[in-house]
C-alpha cells in the first residue's frame, strides 16, 4: 500500500513539474496547454539567389510556391527548372545530381529520389527566429574569425 501511495505522489509531482516547464519556442504557454500559432507571413518573393552557408547546401526557394502542385502526378517546379525549360523561364536548371540514381549512374530524366523538391529546398519568410542562432558560416571559420564557442571541440 505504501509503494502504491509513493508512486501516486511521484506521478502527481512529475505532472506538476511538467506543467510548469516552459519551452523557449512556445513562449510563455505551459507545455500542457495548446499555444496560439503566430499569424502566417507572406513568403519571400524577391527572386534573388541567396548565399549558401556551407558546401552542398541546397539552395532555398526565392519565390512563392503557394498553389504549386507537387505530388506523384505532377511537379510544378519542373515547369521552370527542367533542363528543357530554363531558356524560356530563365530559372536555374536543377543540379546534375538530380539525374543520378543511388548507385551514381546518370539517368535521362529526374531521379525518383529527387522528385519531391521540398524535402531539401524550402521557401523563406521574413520572420524573427524563435531561438538565438550561434551558427557560424564556414568561410568565417576558415578565415579564423569564428569564435571558439562555435568551433568543434577535439
Amino acid at each position: 500500500m505504501r509503494s502504491l501511495l509513493a508512486v501516486a505522489i511521484a506521478m502527481t509531482l512529475s505532472a506538476a513539474a511538467a506543467a510548469q516547464h516552459i519551452d523557449r519556442t512556445r513562449g510563455s504557454t505551459p507545455i500542457m496547454e495548446e499555444s496560439v500559432p503566430p499569424p502566417l507571413t507572406n513568403p519571400d518573393n524577391s527572386d534573388i539567389r541567396r548565399q549558401r552557408a556551407y558546401a552542398m547546401q541546397p539552395p532555398v526557394v526565392p519565390h512563392k510556391i503557394e498553389g504549386y502542385q507537387l505530388d506523384r502526378n505532377a511537379n510544378r517546379c519542373m515547369f521552370c527548372h527542367a533542363r528543357t525549360r530554363t531558356e524560356q523561364s530563365q530559372a536555374p536548371m536543377i543540379s546534375v545530381t538530380h539525374f543520378m540514381d543511388r548507385d551514381g549512374n546518370f539517368l535521362a530524366e529526374l531521379s525518383p529520389r529527387r522528385y519531391f523538391c521540398l524535402q531539401c529546398h524550402v521557401p523563406q519568410a521574413p520572420v524573427n527566429p524563435l531561438v538565438e542562432s550561434r551558427f557560424t558560416d564556414v568561410e568565417t571559420i576558415l578565415r579564423g574569425a569564428g569564435s571558439p564557442s562555435t568551433l568543434p571541440r577535439r
